[in-house]
């Protein structure tokens, strides 16, 4: 399933609370100045087809990805999560968006719950979740999840830690986030939102599991089908890679995989490399062969 399947039935007025400091929320939001100013929205993520900075007074960190099951996401988590936990130690209240705020944007919010917290990822994925009960992570993108936690969490756990020693928000977030977990089953069970396995045939209160397709089959079918068709599962083989970011100097950088762009309140500069998040330049690199065009 992907971001722009129910994009125009499902559309979000506001971005979505996920935690302190942290939103998540579509492209109409990152356009929006009232819901920025009211959110007090500093810093953004933009991430999809096209994504740019739009305002100028906002600090932007640009990933340049598709919605499809073999887009590589998993590169870009460590630089997410610096620029995402970097504003929320300041002070600062984060967007980040895609185009409809189902699978691209979720995505990268539970990788990073998923980091400065003890959660799995189906845990940090239920946490975005009841803020944001559309969330729905593509089949590869929860897949690279998982393999994330499997093979890559401690590490990258570690490694922030160690660049950003403070401990002002692993209290408070870890306690959070399982305050929004001992509360997951019972709004699960008052149909606030739904996990995507509701009985084919019913009305899906946030429309994850059901296509118009599904609904004009169901009442010819003699016997339903507790389940909707599940879609294929996808190997490591199938992820996509994008090259790692050729700095001015030529030297390759470590933390800026193809197809990224940051950028500070000032206007950007091509003329000076990446040192922090905060006061950060334009980050030029090649990019992979585009997709086809798609709503995400």
């Amino acid at each position: 399933m992907t971001d722009g399947k129910y994009q125009k039935q499902f559309v979000y007025k506001t971005p979505s609370k996920v935690l302190p400091g942290l939103y998540v929320g579509n492209f109409r939001d990152s356009k929006d100045c009232t819901q920025l100013d009211r959110f007090k929205i500093s810093h953004i993520v933009a991430i999809h087809d096209a994504a740019r900075r739009l305002h100028p007074d906002k600090q932007y960190l640009c990933v340049m990805a598709s919605d499809t099951p073999d887009q590589n996401l998993v590169q870009y988590f460590p630089i997410c999560n610096d620029f995402i936990h970097a504003a929320r130690l300041r002070g600062g209240n984060v967007l980040i968006h895609c185009l409809a705020g189902m699978s691209r944007s979720v995505t990268v919010a539970v990788a990073y719950i998923m980091t400065v917290t003890s959660l799995s990822w189906k845990d940090a994925l239920k946490v975005v979740r009841v803020g944001r009960s559309v969330a729905n992570p593509n089949a590869g993108f929860q897949l690279q999840l998982e393999e994330f936690e499997m093979t890559k969490l401690a590490e990258e756990r570690r490694r922030l830690k160690e660049r950003f020693p403070s401990l002002a928000l692993a209290a408070s977030d870890e306690a959070e986030c399982q305050l929004i977990l001992n509360s997951y089953d019972s709004l699960l069970l008052s149909k606030k939102f739904c996990e995507g396995n509701c009985p084919m045939g019913q009305v899906c209160p946030s429309g994850l599991c059901r296509s118009p397709s599904k609904t004009r089959m169901a009442p010819t079918r003699r016997k339903s089908s507790s389940t909707p068709p599940s879609s294929p599962r996808l190997t490591s083989s199938h992820l996509s890679r994008s090259p790692s970011t050729i700095s001015s100097s030529g030297r390759r950088a470590r933390s800026g995989p193809g197809g990224l762009s940051s950028y500070s309140s000032a206007p950007p500069s091509r003329s000076s490399s990446r040192t922090d998040l905060a006061s950060a330049p334009l980050l030029s690199a090649p990019t992979s062969p585009r997709p086809k065009n798609r709503l995400s």
